[in-house]
């Protein structure tokens, strides 16, 4: 049997970090197989990716963009963490303009594929146009993307029968089997905007349902394990073939001494090792989530009243929200509120955590559950509603009550619910399901073979096509 060649692989990630660290893990997985791949993206989201192991250097070229300039667009900001919500609009105006730069790449390197995200849904004309397969990698899981509409045809033409936000309250008619995966009417309100034309001509519903429609295969950041019946329904819904890739559980990392990240570190720690264990509730809502001044406070206040030592990773952005007056100094004796950078993978496995409460991103939920550590879900944005079900409904964690209308908490529900997961009775079934999950998630033999079967469908593809 001939041995398959060696191929080379370019990835262009859509200007957010929570998709630009999957596919930097996808990135990382093909490298360790033998394969090479540029990575495509700006100069400054570049320098902010982690380091590559020195083994993987030379197979791991990083091609940057500058990304064209836009009125609107601040000169400095190169991904939505460096934005406000509303001026995401014009990054995706900047980010199309890079279609003639990324072509001209694609013409002088001739990779055997593109791997493409949903934003760039314009990535696989150009592809086809110069011979190259071309995969859309979806960060978001199947669930998700099920729930979007019943049909590529249907995502592009903005044919849906759902026209208000009530209708996205239940699951939508084309899923066959019993769920409980639907919005709260105040997370519908938000989601309709993504599926409105904004400044940059299309919706971000055209995006998916393109990217979907050009590609070759699908891949998807998920598993068997995890979804099957969201998998099956959407290769049915879709026609195309969809491969799972694993769930990418990221590597925790040694920090060099001296560094920054060395030295935060080890103030951490040093907090963390006082702790009893299991008792430390960890509090991270992503670095691209912006609660509201009554959000904040009704949070601080909960974790307050529940007399639990906790961790709060705060990183404000675009915000004034602060914190209620005296809080710190009351809570000094057993929380912590850190408001710069923290190793989020190395706090999660310290024996001191036994919850994280979380906004419910998919990479932050995989990175709890890695360590078994049942979840407090509080979901903001997008289609982080929706994973909140799935893991409130396999008992992995437990849901924070919240207005049906405007999706208001109060304090005592925060208090409440963080005790039932940390020390009640009532709270076993969720830390022996997240117990459960780590030995799914965790495993890396299972993970290696989602690896392998991706990169023999990269091979076997490639050859039957050229064939």
């Amino acid at each position: 049997m001939a041995t398959p060649k060696k191929l080379h692989i370019a990835m262009f990630p859509w200007l957010a970090f929570g998709h630009m660290l999957p596919f930097f893990e996808l990135a990382k997985n093909i490298a360790r197989k033998g394969h090479n791949v540029s990575f495509i993206s700006t100069p400054k989201n570049i320098k902010r990716l982690p380091e590559i192991p020195p083994n993987l250097s030379p197979l791991m070229n990083f091609v940057s963009l500058a990304l064209p300039h836009q009125a609107n667009l601040p000169h400095e900001a190169e991904a939505t963490t460096d934005l406000p919500f509303p001026k995401i609009q014009y990054l995706k105006i900047a980010y199309d303009n890079l279609q003639n730069p990324l072509s001209q790449i694609l013409q002088t390197s001739s990779p055997d594929w593109i791997i493409y995200d949903g934003f760039a849904y314009w990535s696989a004309p150009i592809a086809r146009e110069l011979g190259i397969s071309c995969m859309y990698f979806s960060i978001f899981p199947a669930w998700s993307i099920c729930f979007c509409g019943s049909s590529t045809t249907a995502m592009i033409n903005g044919e849906d029968p759902r026209t208000k936000a009530e209708d996205f309250t239940v699951p939508p008619q084309w899923v066959p089997f019993p769920s409980n995966v639907a919005f709260r009417l105040h997370e519908a309100k938000k989601l309709l905007v993504h599926f409105e034309e904004d400044d940059s001509g299309v919706s971000d519903l055209f995006r998916a349902g393109s990217a979907i429609a050009g590609c070759d295969v699908m891949a998807i950041k998920s598993s068997m394990e995890l979804e099957p019946e969201w998998l099956s329904l959407l290769a049915k819904l879709h026609g195309k073939p969809i491969v799972p890739i694993g769930l990418l559980p990221p590597l925790e990392k040694d920090y060099r001494e001296n560094t920054t990240e060395h030295k935060a570190w080890l103030v951490i720690c040093k907090w963390l090792e006082k702790q009893k264990t299991g008792s430390v509730i960890y509090v991270a809502l992503g670095s691209e989530i912006n609660p509201s001044q009554e959000d904040i406070t009704e949070l601080a206040l909960g974790l307050e009243l529940s007399g639990l030592p906790f961790f709060w990773s705060l990183r404000k952005q675009h915000s004034s929200v602060e914190l209620p007056e005296g809080f710190q100094e009351r809570v000094k004796e057993r929380g912590v509120v850190w408001t710069s950078w923290a190793p989020q993978l190395k706090i999660l496995s310290h024996d001191s955590v036994g919850a994280f409460l979380t906004h419910c991103g998919l990479n932050s939920i995989i990175e709890a559950l890695c360590h078994g550590r049942p979840l407090i879900l509080l979901a903001f944005v997008m289609d982080h509603g929706l994973a909140s079900r799935v893991f409130a409904e396999k008992k992995a964690g437990i849901e924070i009550k919240r207005k049906e209308e405007d999706g208001k908490f109060r304090r005592e529900s925060v208090a409440e619910t963080v005790k039932v997961v940390i020390d009640e009775e009532e709270g076993r079934v969720y830390r022996e399901k997240a117990m459960e999950m780590r030995n799914i998630i965790a495993d890396k033999e299972l993970e290696n073979e989602y690896t392998d079967n991706f990169i023999k469908l990269l091979e076997n593809y490639r050859q039957i096509s050229t064939a």
